[in-house]
């Protein structure tokens, strides 16, 4: 019974529980039981049963009452990336700087979500501080993909994209700064959107980069993705970043795309060498599916992009560098005591960050530095400049690009723990979206194999700014395209 109701996608879910066929404590219990089953995922760093069937005996509650209007995820078990903050749940960015953090607050958009009548099962692991592509970064030991337990499922949003993958919730917040919610998407076959740069609230986000950083959707369809982004978008007066902007209806919007005349772009600068085979074909084949359909296909030219992953970690560190000053050993997070002040902020920041934070930092903090800053920091915000007017340029030409999410399949485990460059360059398809503060999508494409092992493929689809109808809806008719795709339940 419990994977009957486990493997509904979140509308099927949504739809029974309104109808009364099944309970939201059924639902909650059943999510419950295979987090707890599958904890060797290590998806979950804290699992929330006692308030989670609070919240699910409010929803049937209310549900029984007919007290249903402006609660479109009523009853609905979700998990929450650990860097959202919960107002009297452990919050620890899977730092053990924030191991025994309990906020006395709730981020607005986990603040949306339960106000949406979502019901809370899991905080969700992550690479520590949201610096990673992999889910190997947290100080809680690293997430397994559920395709293949040795494998990555791709970062730094690892937790919810498993624990959406294998079912231990029906979808999950993610947050995106070079590609955290897309790649981890791509790399578990689920469905991940990082909405334009102030289209969701950062506020109550344990920052990294606060340009870049932006909240966003897990879910297994199109469908789900686009219900969760609806609630948590829109603007928020506490986050001076967040726009003040009408949010549109795509849920409802979804299926109005008219194919014949979609002019879909091609950069040839994300086909490169390098890009596994697989990838190239699965994307170039989704392509063509669209122009049978009657879609026109445009190669176009990004020239910029090779410099965007080097820009990007010249931006991203100093930006990094400056959010974690605060983490000093004296006002919150832990603290190990010194002979003086300096030494206890050094013991506190030694004991409180792992290497890859250690590393940003230290970056960070050179790019910044006086002799230093005009040299990289200001050459890598032109680049970033030239990035996004040349994205501008080409959304003048077409409607959508189609490119590959990552350039390999998920890899295993320790593959590239020594090679931070090489975990770095995972990002070279997701970055430039990221460092042009566009929305983009992940969703399943094909197929692919390494070692007999069958791997998913994920497409990517890039917008203009405040284009998230059109790549949802692009996205749901590409679902349609490509036919069913299911993440096999693994016990």
């Amino acid at each position: 019974m419990s994977q009957h109701l486990l493997t509904l996608t979140a509308t099927q879910a949504l739809e029974k529980l309104r109808s009364k066929e099944i309970s939201a404590t059924e639902l909650t219990q059943a999510s419950l039981a295979r987090l707890e089953a599958r904890k060797g995922l290590n998806a979950a760093l804290t699992i929330t049963a006692e308030s989670a069937l609070a919240q699910a005996q409010a929803a049937d509650a209310a549900i029984a009452k007919g007290e249903t209007a402006g609660k479109p995820l009523l009853g609905l078990p979700v998990g929450v990336k650990d860097l959202f903050c919960t107002q009297g749940i452990r919050t620890t960015a899977a730092s053990k700087m924030l191991e025994n953090f309990v906020p006395a607050y709730e981020s607005t958009v986990t603040a949306k979500l339960w106000a949406a009548g979502a019901v809370n099962v899991a905080k969700l692991n992550m690479d520590e501080y949201a610096m990673g592509g992999s889910g190997e970064n947290s100080a809680f030991g690293p997430t397994k993909n559920p395709w293949d337990e040795a494998r990555v499922p791709g970062g730094s949003s690892s937790g919810s994209a498993a624990a959406v993958a294998d079912y231990q919730c029906f979808a999950a917040t993610g947050s995106d700064t070079g590609g955290s919610i897309r790649q981890p998407a791509a790399f578990t076959g689920t469905v991940g959107i990082k909405p334009t740069y102030g289209r969701c609230s950062r506020w109550g986000m344990v920052a990294f980069a606060s340009s870049l950083d932006q909240a966003g959707v897990f879910g297994r369809t199109v469908a789900d993705a686009a219900l969760m982004l609806h609630t948590i978008a829109g603007h928020d007066p506490k986050d001076s970043t967040s726009a003040p902007l009408e949010v549109p209806n795509w849920p409802q919007t979804l299926g109005q795309l008219n194919i014949k005349g979609l002019r879909i772009g091609l950069p040839k600068e994300y086909f490169i060498e390098g890009l596994n085979p697989e990838i190239r074909t699965a994307v170039l084949g989704a392509a063509k599916a669209f122009e049978a359909q009657g879609a026109e296909i445009v190669e176009i030219s990004l020239p910029s992009t090779p410099y965007a992953v080097a820009a990007y970690y010249i931006v991203a560190p100093a930006e990094a560098a400056s959010n974690l000053a605060r983490y000093d050993g004296m006002r919150y997070g832990l603290r190990v005591e010194g002979k003086n002040l300096v030494e206890t902020y050094t013991n506190s920041r030694t004991a409180g960050f792992g290497d890859e934070v250690k590393r940003r930092i230290m970056v960070g903090n050179y790019a910044l530095s006086s002799g230093y800053y005009d040299a990289y920091y200001t050459k890598a915000m032109q680049a970033r400049t030239l990035i996004a007017n040349e994205f501008a340029a080409a959304f003048e030409k077409v409607d959508v690009l189609f490119c590959p999410t990552a350039p390999s399949l998920p890899f295993k485990i320790g593959a590239k723990a020594n090679d931070p460059v090489s975990l770095y360059l995972e990002d070279a398809f997701t970055i430039p979206a990221s460092m042009a503060g566009l929305p983009g999508i992940s969703v399943p494409c094909a197929m692919g194999a390494e070692e007999g092992t069958a791997l998913p493929i994920g497409l990517q689809i890039l917008g203009p700014r405040w284009g998230e109808e059109k790549i949802l809806q692009v996205a749901h008719a590409w679902e349609h395209l490509r036919g069913a795709f299911t993440i096999p339940f693994k016990s």
